[in-house]
């Protein structure tokens, strides 16, 4: 890290303390930029997911949720999937305990890829029946959402499935925010090195969701913080 990261990162930590949430412009949300720049911020997607707990985080929660559906069988519709890295990586692993089907859904359908099936639809009026799913899913996807949003796409996912709704996202803090600017030299694309410390600063921290979420069902909320600043929320349909 240059010495300019290292003052920028302790500026971040001594200006930041007791951060509140900042709504802030996220690049790929929009697909601006170059077709190599969203290339390559999606390639430091998958980087964080490898190799900064993105995949063990979710697959701890779904492997947490289908501890009681003691079938063969499972499905889950991952949200905001995207090509769907994560759920696919979860899916191989589990293949020796379950067999998992899996729907990917996102905003359009030129961010869908891969063999599992694909839909194309809002997070906030999901296009599926009632209970149509074991678990929704979703990564990196709710602090894209303000509180009200939050709100209604949870009631969505709640609807949709049987078992349970599960969350893996970032938690906002000042530390991470540094580290997000740390990390400057490992990013592709100039769309990261805006997108990744404008998550943060926009990520909600677990007592903000727990209270977003508990009164929307009759289940409880489990909470688990994982590897580097990340969460885990596995909030069940019932008791």
């Amino acid at each position: 890290m240059t010495r300019l990261h290292q003052s920028l990162a302790r500026k971040l930590c001594n200006d930041s303390r007791g951060m509140k949430r900042r709504p802030s412009l996220e690049l790929l949300d929009t697909d601006e930029g170059t077709p190599r720049e969203i290339a390559g911020s999606l390639r430091d997607l998958q980087m964080f997911n490898q190799w900064f707990g993105g995949i063990r985080t979710s697959e701890k929660l779904v492997r947490s949720a289908l501890a009681k559906h003691h079938g063969p069988t499972a499905s889950l519709l991952e949200v905001a999937a995207g090509a769907g890295f994560v759920p696919t990586k979860i899916q191989q692993h589990l293949s020796s305990d379950v067999d998992l089907s899996i729907t990917l859904l996102d905003r359009a359908r030129s961010h869908l890829n891969g063999t599992n099936r694909t839909v194309s639809g809002d997070a906030l009026a999901l296009p599926f029946a009632d209970n149509s799913f074991d678990l929704v899913c979703c990564n990196l996807f709710v602090h894209h959402l303000g509180p009200q949003e939050v709100r209604q796409f949870a009631r969505e996912a709640l609807r949709v499935c049987r078992i349970a709704f599960l969350i893996n996202d970032v938690v906002r803090s000042p530390i991470h925010l540094a580290l997000t600017y740390a990390g400057f030299p490992l990013y592709r694309s100039r769309i990261t090195r805006n997108d990744a410390p404008a998550s943060v600063r926009q990520a909600y921290t677990p007592d903000e969701l727990r209270d977003f979420l508990q009164p929307l069902t009759a289940g409880p909320v489990q909470i688990s913080r994982h590897y580097l600043y990340r969460m885990g929320i596995i909030t069940w349909k019932h008791t």
